[in-house]
């Protein structure tokens, strides 16, 4: 049994990871945090996600609700450095599924798998989605220059950041398999732009009702073109495979981790 806090359990993916933990054989859960200030503080968990009684009260408090955890899972959207600090100083193993994270914190979430720290970190837990990172990172070698690539996404109108995190790294295995350079990504276009160049990525963002997350790779030449596609329908897609990390890190030696080695994809395609 894998003991887990959630952190912002009152959010949209807090609440489907309370469903399925409370529905699982395999995972318990034993914490439950809002920010300071919220309403649902002093709530039972699983009747605030719209589930049977939990037991468990949403607390303000994350070193207190980390207690005797084995992994916390993160989707919130503040604090996330300082709540993985929290952990790590506590022996508890992260997941963070948190999206628009800066380098910066990027960096510092690296610093902290290096002190000792057990971190998977993905800015999509999906598995579909990290399945089609390696293959847009495989057709990116195989079709080379002669097709230009484009990057389509699409969500629901309350998401804070764009282009999405998703968006990012299919950009980045894109250009991992290519000889094209992040710095060659464009966002969007407006105006007089010219010619398409040869080694160019655009990444683009749509906003509007509530779309969980489309995301769409274009591989476009003369005569033909590839279109790669992937639509989550709910965010069980997403919560499932945030379970998926947590299983996998609780074993895991410290150090800083993706979906992909989650999933053994990096061996796969070695």
């Amino acid at each position: 049994m894998i003991k887990v806090c959630i952190i912002g359990a009152g959010g949209r993916m807090g609440k489907r990871l309370v469903n399925l933990i409370l529905d699982s054989e395999d995972f318990s859960l034993i914490g439950a945090t809002e920010i300071p200030g919220s309403g649902l503080i002093g709530q039972d968990a699983g009747l605030v996600a719209g589930t049977k009684a939990a037991g468990i009260k949403i607390s303000d408090s994350i070193e207190k609700s980390l207690n005797n955890a084995d992994v916390m899972i993160d989707f919130s959207t503040s604090n996330v450095v300082e709540n993985a600090k929290i952990a790590n100083s506590l022996g508890v193993a992260a997941v963070i599924g948190t999206t628009g994270l800066d380098e910066r914190a990027k960096s510092d979430l690296e610093k902290i798998a290096k002190d000792g720290g057990k971190i998977v970190y993905a800015t999509n837990m999906s598995v579909g989605i990290n399945v089609l990172l390696n293959i847009c990172k495989e057709l990116a070698h195989l079709l080379s220059e002669d097709y230009d690539i484009e990057v389509v996404e699409m969500h629901h109108r309350n998401k804070k950041d764009a282009p999405s995190g998703t968006a990012l790294s299919l950009a980045e295995a894109l250009c991992e398999g290519s000889a094209i350079s992040m710095e060659n990504c464009i966002f969007g276009r407006k105006g007089l732009t010219g010619i398409r160049p040869k080694k160019e990525i655009g990444i683009h963002a749509l906003r509007g009702g509530d779309v969980v997350g489309d995301h769409t790779v274009i591989f476009a030449t003369d005569g033909e073109r590839i279109e790669l596609t992937h639509r989550a329908s709910n965010r069980d897609a997403f919560a499932k495979g945030a379970l998926r990390a947590a299983r996998f890190i609780k074993n895991a030696k410290p150090g800083f981790y993706n979906m992909q080695d989650v999933l053994g994809l990096k061996k796969l395609y070695k």
